[in-house]
């Protein structure tokens, strides 16, 4: 069976990851499948390429789409002639429509975000999302990764009877504990092997609300400051270049406690190093960092926005958004219980992600929807 997945873009992404993980895992020996970007190859075009799957791109500018990309478009599905068509966020959801729309093909559409940032999106793409809420009457299909997204999107009119939710699953073969990797990212960082570490990865963005991470560390620190007790920040745009960031952390008095480590490739071994991981998110559908983190072995401390709190459930800590208060409470509280316990309760967390949220169950839904 061919299936034909666009995309708006190949960087790195919770959307973006999923697919990869998706297309690493599916029987190849019933399906066949296919990527356009509508962008570039971005950081995982290549990765995508070297599964032996088809990538193109049509380098697309989101500022001023042009009818060639668009021609290019139906003239590639043309060629690859699906039998179905998936597309992976608002934007590339619309090109999976307009394809199905020429060639009369099943469409699929996969939503990672919740409602709760569009004020924080782009005009064209809040648009896009709100035309699509008409459109999705005419979809085959609509996958949802957390309850929380689907309930607000059926809110504001997407089709009840054409959607399910597929959770984000996750590799637990390659997210997993590894005192190996606490000890090398310590060393990195110039950290004794007995330095508490609690991160973030997430790229920079409003909704992210790295401010809010920032402030509860400051705050961890006037009860906490006696402890060898360190913060990192990981992902794209998280780095010195950054005078927002970096302002923040010298206006916090944070300089020697906050490592900065932009982008990077082996944020396996970056999970499984930390003692505590947080999303800080004012908005968030299914963190996939949080689960990957869970997979590690590693407690987590949650805002609670999208299913991250059912995520979680037991293994960590909730906490509401924009609360550096509460979230510092909540670190102190996992800090407190002991390293024994803190292992305890990662263990709990990886077995829930063993339970409920692996990559192998999320790929048999996929695959069992195709068929369908």
């Amino acid at each position: 069976m061919k299936i034909l997945h666009i995309i708006t873009d190949l960087d790195m992404g919770g959307a973006e990851m999923m697919l990869y993980r998706l297309l690493s895992r599916c029987d190849r020996n019933s399906f066949q499948p296919t990527v356009i970007s509508l962008m570039d190859r971005g950081t995982l075009g290549d990765r995508i390429a070297d599964l032996d799957i088809p990538v193109h791109t049509l380098n697309l500018n989101p500022k001023a789409p042009s009818w060639k990309a668009i021609a290019t478009l139906l003239k590639l599905v043309r060629q690859i002639q699906p039998e179905i068509i998936q597309g992976w966020m608002y934007h590339a959801n619309l090109a999976a429509y307009l394809a199905t729309s020429f060639y009369h093909k099943p469409c699929i559409w996969c939503i990672h975000n919740s409602l709760y940032s569009l004020e924080y999106e782009k005009k064209r793409t809040t648009a896009i999302a709100l035309l699509s809420s008409l459109l999705s009457h005419f979809i085959s299909q609509i996958i949802f990764v957390s309850q929380t997204s689907h309930s607000q999107h059926l809110d504001i009119g997407y089709s009840r009877k054409k959607s399910l939710v597929i959770p984000n699953g996750i590799n637990t073969a390659l997210f997993v504990p590894s005192s190996d990797a606490r000890k090398s990212i310590r060393e990195e960082l110039g950290l004794s092997e007995n330095s508490l570490l609690i991160g973030a990865i997430a790229r920079f963005h409003p909704q992210k609300d790295h401010q809010n991470f920032l402030q509860a560390a400051a705050l961890l620190l006037q009860n906490q400051g006696d402890r060898d007790l360190h913060f990192l920040l990981c992902g794209q745009g998280c780095d010195r270049t950054n005078l927002t960031l970096t302002q923040l952390i010298e206006e916090l008095n944070l300089t020697d406690r906050v490592y900065l480590l932009g982008q990077r490739d082996d944020i396996p071994k970056i999970m499984a190093a930390l003692d505590i991981a947080t999303s800080s998110s004012f908005t968030e559908a299914l963190p996939n960092v949080i689960a990957e983190a869970m997979s590690c072995g590693v407690p987590s401390v949650v805002t609670d926005v999208g299913d991250c709190a059912k995520l979680v459930s037991n293994t960590g800590k909730i906490v509401p958004p924009k609360n550096s208060a509460a979230l510092a409470q909540a670190w102190e509280e996992l800090l407190n219980l002991g390293d024994e316990e803190r292992i305890n309760l990662g263990q709990l967390a990886r077995e829930r992600i063993e339970k409920s949220f692996s990559l192998e169950i999320a790929v048999q839904k996929y695959e069992k929807l195709y068929q369908k």
